[in-house]
């Protein structure tokens, strides 16, 4: 029997696909890109993208999720790991089917370095140190996907602030079981406070609409996280360092909305920003950790 659509939805982590489409408009915003069609081909290239991750973390985690989190679709017996890999597998390649369609042959230039990526990332990086470079890496193509091969200079001071947010999470998200060192919440509540700065201080010269916008939207960013990150570190558990991880990615959808704005896109990043009650309340439904 197929796996029903609630086990697939599962196993990418279905929400959590809401942080994406802020990469791609931030980046586009960076770089001075109309709103077009190419650059919503190019969000649904780095959604079908990101899924794919999702389904083949949870097929190379499968034995370590058996002992740690057999409630997830592999080890609970509701997927097989064949139907993952296939999965990812597919996803993948509509991911970068989109990107050449979005943009052609340019558009392959970030999409096949951001599907090697992944997959590298999940069948071999994820146990090691590069791990969380890795993952900063994932996230800053997204980003220069949005800007395209004639804008990525402009775009990269927006790709390394989504990247920084991303690697600190990212090794944050390692101690989810087992708990963290009281060290690791706080660095990444000291980085969470620069990377909020930092979205700030981009639109230092834009309107002044734009500027109000982007500090809005970098204060819910940067609010939830210290909440979130200091608790962590005053009770490093595991269930706090959780808590700390899904304030994380849920903080991407404010920070994109101000760096969006900080380019002088105001009403698209609060657009953007709009979509973390959303997230929040599917994200009770289904984890996207």
């Amino acid at each position: 029997m197929p796996p029903s659509v609630r086990d697939l939805a599962s196993l990418v982590r279905a929400p959590a696909a809401l942080s994406v489409p802020g990469d791609v408009l931030a980046g586009a915003a960076a770089a001075g890109r109309p709103l077009r069609p190419a650059t919503l081909g190019t969000v649904a290239s780095s959604v079908c993208l990101y899924w794919a991750g999702m389904a083949l973390n949870d097929y190379a985690d499968r034995h370590l999720d058996a002992v740690e989190r057999p409630e997830r679709p592999i080890p609970s017996g509701r997927i097989s790991p064949a139907a993952a890999l296939t999965t990812a597998g597919t996803l993948t390649g509509a991911g970068l089917g989109l990107a050449l369609l979005a943009q052609g042959r340019r558009g392959l230039l970030t999409a096949l370095p951001l599907a090697g990526t992944v997959w590298a990332y999940d069948l071999a990086l994820k146990p090691t140190r590069a791990a969380a470079g890795a993952m900063a890496a994932a996230r800053a193509l997204d980003v220069l996907a949005g800007a395209g091969p004639g804008g990525l200079r402009r775009a990269l001071p927006t790709a390394a602030v989504i990247g920084l947010h991303t690697g600190l999470l990212t090794r944050l998200s390692r101690y989810e079981v087992h708990g963290a060192p009281r060290a690791v919440p706080l660095t990444s509540l000291a980085g969470g406070l620069a990377v909020g700065a930092a979205a700030v201080a981009r639109g230092r010269g834009a309107r002044p609409a734009d500027r109000v916008t982007a500090a809005v939207c970098a204060a819910v960013h940067t609010v939830a996280g210290v909440r979130a990150h200091a608790a962590a570190a005053r009770t490093p558990s595991s269930l706090r360092v959780r808590q700390a991880v899904v304030t994380g990615i849920h903080g991407l959808v404010p920070l994109q909305g101000a760096l969006t704005a900080a380019a002088g896109r105001s009403v698209l990043g609060a657009l953007i920003a709009a979509g973390l009650p959303p997230a929040r309340r599917l994200s009770r439904k289904v984890s996207p950790t």
